[in-house]
């Protein structure tokens, strides 16, 4: 390998486990959609002839177009047409007149033979296919005489032919059958007539056959004559009751109503992870372009964590449920998120969160939206949750927002009636409510978790009543009043480079409380014309003596539980700057030569500055302090004096670990200027008065009266 051939370089830590912490999201969530998780889940393998294990109700009103009783109906109506069959076939009454001539044909011979005695005649008779005579009738056929017989072959045709003319069936063949005596003439006599329809009816059969062409064109008629059965269901009405068993009309209620888990296919599985990708990819895009979301990788893993919490929530709680969904807390995740971190984290979540917890419910889109938007009322109103009204404003703001989209899609919605609307747009507003209150307990609760500083904690650390703020009071009061000052100092810069403002003024007021263990090493709590207890000790021990300032003041903050960015401001308001002063001294203790101190000795611990609201008090701190010492006499001694401390620290690289840019550094010159300059303006030298005056003597703002 050549030098001129790149070198690989292994991706950072940090990008692996976001790499990491992407995927194990991935996963989860996916397995979130895909896999049913409610608490409340369908009936699972129910199937038609099964027994319903429990009472099954409608979790919503539906009216849907039902194939099975639209089956059932169109069966119904086709059942109920009469079979068809074709005309009657002329053929058919041909042959069979044909064979009743053969047979009568046969007769006659059997009569005529002279040489058969009556024996061998009947024995003939009985021997025909077709006819079957008893044998009296047999008897009395040999009997008649030719003229009787001859009556009764011409009415025996004419009998078949008027039968066969007529529509026989082959399911009304009896019936046919037995109507041939009625055809036979009346003026026959009755033994004839007997013989007539003995002949005939043996010579009956089918002329019209069943058509199985015609039947069922004639039932597919009958069938599309049925209108489609639609069926309605109310919310809670009872769609199959414990012990009934299922039938297929059931089976089908119970899948429209979601109560049946379908078998699962690969479009529903596939549109799935197609949303899944889509959110993930917005969120991936989303913090490429706030790099600064992506510097802490604690917060990114907690609020992976919360989102896969909420998310596994709503899954297991939401499906088959008609209230549950609109009262659903989900807008308290971005609420938590905004306090906790910043509104551009909420947005980064709570969107996709809100998609995928409404997705494959019924009115999916009516909660996505409802979520969204209440997820987004409450946190612009919430912003930086400094006080509990914030809290209480947010709430009522996501919950309004809820209340107007359930208005919006369910007056027009004919399946809602009055008691319903009611009832949904009071669990919308009770959401929002919910939201918020489950947030701030959430934000207490995570905060002192996580060690993750809130603006509600802030402001209660604040209270003059804290007790590290008295024991500062009491034991350093100069060391008070100029942490008091450097706090008005830092935040209204903070607030003009859109810095946290309040955790600014916090971390200055107690920047230097490791001063009150021993005040009177500090001149701003020595009492005018006292000896200063510095000059008893050389420049080494002095200079230790003001240090240890910042690690007592930690062992204070950690005593009394303050958060450690509150302690980020103990550490690193001097960050690794030499005690000037003491170092001098030490300089000029060895005639000038550096070889002889060791300025490290000098030097305080740091950390340096790693954020914008410590770097501000750092400068606030030393421009405040070359102030008070030097008093410039005007405005543009004290914006250099201002600029020339800043300058120093930035030469010094103690501000390399900041985001403060050039043009931050010139908006808090001007800050320090203008405040520093009401603070110590000129002041008024006043003439002594020999003779005091009266109280009466006197108006307030006005000169004596003499």
């Amino acid at each position: 390998m050549t030098d001129a051939q790149p070198r690989f370089r292994w991706p950072s830590r940090r990008n692996v486990f976001l790499l990491l912490l992407l995927l194990a999201t991935a996963g989860l969530a996916a397995i979130a959609l895909l896999v049913p998780f409610a608490a409340r889940p369908a009936t699972l393998d129910l199937q038609v002839g099964d027994a319903a294990p429990q009472d099954i109700l409608a979790p919503r009103s539906i009216t849907y177009e039902s194939e099975a009783l639209t089956r059932q109906q169109r069966d119904l109506a086709a059942s109920a047409v009469a079979p068809e069959y074709g005309a009657p076939e002329a053929s058919v009454a041909r042959a069979q007149v044909g064979r009743l001539r053969a047979a009568l044909t046969f007769i006659a011979n059997v009569r005529a033979d002279v040489y058969a005695t009556p024996e061998q005649k009947l024995a003939d008779l009985a021997a025909l296919e077709d006819v079957r005579l008893s044998e009296d009738q047999a008897e009395g056929l040999l009997a008649l005489s030719e003229a009787a017989w001859q009556s009764v072959q011409q009415e025996a045709i004419v009998v078949l032919e008027q039968l066969m003319r007529s529509t026989v069936r082959e399911d009304l063949l009896e019936d046919a059958r037995q109507s041939v005596p009625a055809l036979v003439s009346l003026s026959l006599p009755e033994d004839q007539a007997e013989l007539v329809a003995a002949l005939v009816t043996a010579f009956v059969a089918p002329n019209s056959f069943y058509s199985d062409e015609l039947t069922e064109a004639h039932r597919e008629e009958a069938r599309q004559g049925v209108p489609p059965v639609l069926r309605t269901y109310v919310a809670n009405e009872t769609v199959i009751r414990r012990g009934q068993v299922v039938t297929e009309a059931h089976l089908e209620a119970l899948r429209e109503l979601g109560l049946v888990r379908p078998e699962p296919r690969w479009q529903e599985q596939t549109s799935a992870l197609t949303l899944l990708g889509v959110c993930l990819a917005y969120m991936a895009l989303y913090l490429r372009n706030r790099r600064k979301l992506l510097e802490d990788t604690r917060r990114l893993l907690l609020m992976a964590v919360l989102f896969l919490v909420y998310l596994y929530a709503a899954r297991l709680l939401l499906p088959n449920r008609t209230v549950i969904p609109y009262l659903f807390p989900l807008a308290s995740y971005s609420l938590l998120v905004t306090s906790l971190f910043s509104a551009q984290a909420g947005l980064a979540f709570g969107i996709p969160l809100s998609v995928l917890a409404a997705y494959n419910l019924p009115y999916s889109l009516e909660l996505t939206l409802l979520y969204i938007f209440s997820s987004l009322m409450g946190m612009l109103l919430l912003q930086r949750a400094e006080r509990l009204s914030a809290f209480f404003r947010a709430g009522t703001a996501a919950g309004a927002a809820g209340m107007a989209i359930v208005l919006s899609f369910r007056l027009t919605d004919p399946a809602t009636d009055v008691l319903g609307l009611m009832t949904l747009t009071g669990a919308a507003f009770l959401n929002g409510i919910a939201s918020a209150s489950l947030a701030l307990i959430l934000q207490f609760v995570l905060a002192q978790f996580l060690g993750v500083t809130t603006s509600l904690q802030l402001l209660e650390i604040s209270r003059p009543d804290h007790p590290l703020l008295q024991f500062i009071l009491r034991s350093a009061p100069g060391t008070y009043q100029h942490s008091l000052l450097i706090a008005n100092l830092s935040e209204q810069a903070a607030e003009l480079i859109e810095a946290d403002a309040l955790l600014t003024r916090v971390g200055a007021l107690y920047h230097d409380a490791g001063k009150a263990r021993y005040p009177h090493f500090f001149i701003e709590n020595q009492v005018p014309g006292s000896r200063n207890p510095h000059e008893d000790l050389s420049p080494l021990e002095s200079s230790q003596t003001i240090i240890r300032h910042v690690p007592d003041g930690v062992e204070l903050a950690h005593k009394h539980r303050l958060p450690q960015r509150i302690i980020d401001f103990i550490l690193e308001h001097h960050g690794t700057m030499v005690t000037q002063y003491q170092y001098a001294k030490a300089l000029e203790a060895v005639n000038g030569d550096k070889n002889k101190v060791d300025a490290t000795e000098f030097m305080y611990p740091g950390p340096r500055p790693r954020s914008r609201e410590t770097a501000l008090v750092m400068l606030a701190d030393g421009c405040e302090a070359r102030t008070r010492a030097e008093r410039p006499e005007n405005e543009e001694a004290l914006r250099a004096l201002v600029k020339s401390v800043i300058d120093r620290r930035v030469a010094l690289g103690e501000l390399d670990h900041t985001e403060l840019t050039m043009h931050d550094l010139h908006v808090i010159i001007d800050s320090f200027t203008a405040t520093l300059r009401g603070v110590y303006h000129p002041r008024i030298i006043y003439p002594d008065i020999d003779e005091p005056l009266k109280a009466e003597d006197t108006d307030e703002g006005a000169p004596p009266t003499p």
